[in-house]
């Protein structure tokens, strides 16, 4: 079977993160900082933090947990994050999204200090990578790249459809792809004829939040599939892609748990490492 295995590469990361740790501390006596912050009660966006912190505490990073109520004014989250911006033990500093309405998210990611956006959402790091000089990229899109290099899949000159345009996923894996010299096409909502676009892809990456919606008539033979979506049908986690149809058609394919997910905490680990090691 033509697996990507998102588990196995993750933990590779973490554990070379881990030995970098023991040697940065034994030199320096310091190690990476991360600070989360959770406002409110999503159960899964509760479960990613707690898994965060878990992972921090394994690496030997420091660990801040900031748990605030639903009903936490736009002033006192602001405050916090300053705060968080001015503590020398603090790397990198994570928003867990969505927030509540009444708080302007994009108000919040702006008040990060980008040298500590390690989500790397903040407009500077987001110019940063349209110029292909970021320090900080996007989690789940650095890690996608990252997952294709381990498995040996060439980007170069290769053509790259992602169906999705979210500033998440979507338009940094693309802007990503591009730096990599792939021919990148990126399909929405208002794309005519999907299907045919989507059978053009030598690497097609799913970032959509839809089930099942790639099926095996919008994948070439041959190509190499990344499915980023994660959703609940039936009380079982399945991705934006049609798996047991499409997976035959692929040279390689992620799945849904197991390929995606795991390699976006990594990522925010190999982040808030290298953010120590540029303020350190």
């Amino acid at each position: 079977m033509p697996l990507i295995d998102g588990k196995k590469t993750a933990k590779e990361i973490r554990e070379a993160i881990g030995r970098e740790v023991t040697e940065l501390k034994a030199e320096t006596g310091n190690v990476p900082g991360l600070a989360t912050v959770l406002v409110g009660e999503d159960p899964a966006s509760a479960v990613y933090v707690r898994s965060k912190n878990k992972i921090c505490k394994e690496l030997g990073f420091i660990s801040l947990e900031h748990t605030l109520s639903e009903d936490t004014k736009e002033k006192d989250l602001l405050a916090l994050v300053n705060e968080l911006n001015q503590n020398e033990a603090v790397s990198g500093i994570l928003v867990q999204l969505p927030l509540p309405k009444h708080i302007d998210s994009i108000k919040i990611l702006e008040a990060i200090d980008p040298a500590k956006d390690v989500d790397g959402f903040h407009p500077v790091s987001m110019g940063r990578l349209v110029m292909g000089t970021a320090d900080l990229a996007p989690c789940t899109p650095s890690g996608i790249i990252k997952m294709l290099d381990r498995y040996k899949v060439e980007i170069e000159s290769k053509h790259a459809v992602v169906l999705g345009r979210s500033n998440i996923v979507g338009k940094p894996v693309a802007l990503l792809l591009l730096h990599r010299n792939a021919t990148v096409t990126i399909c929405h909502s208002r794309t005519q004829d999907l299907p045919k676009v989507t059978r053009e892809a030598d690497i097609l990456i799913a970032a959509v939040g839809r089930p099942n919606m790639v099926t095996k008539d919008m994948v070439k033979e041959g190509a190499v599939v990344i499915d980023v979506g994660i959703n609940r049908v039936d009380g079982k986690l399945v991705g934006d892609v049609a798996f047991d149809e499409v997976e035959p058609k692929a040279s390689l394919i992620t799945p849904v748990p197991g390929g995606v997910g795991p390699m976006t905490i990594a990522m925010l680990m190999h982040n808030t490492l290298k953010a120590f090691k540029a303020g350190s």
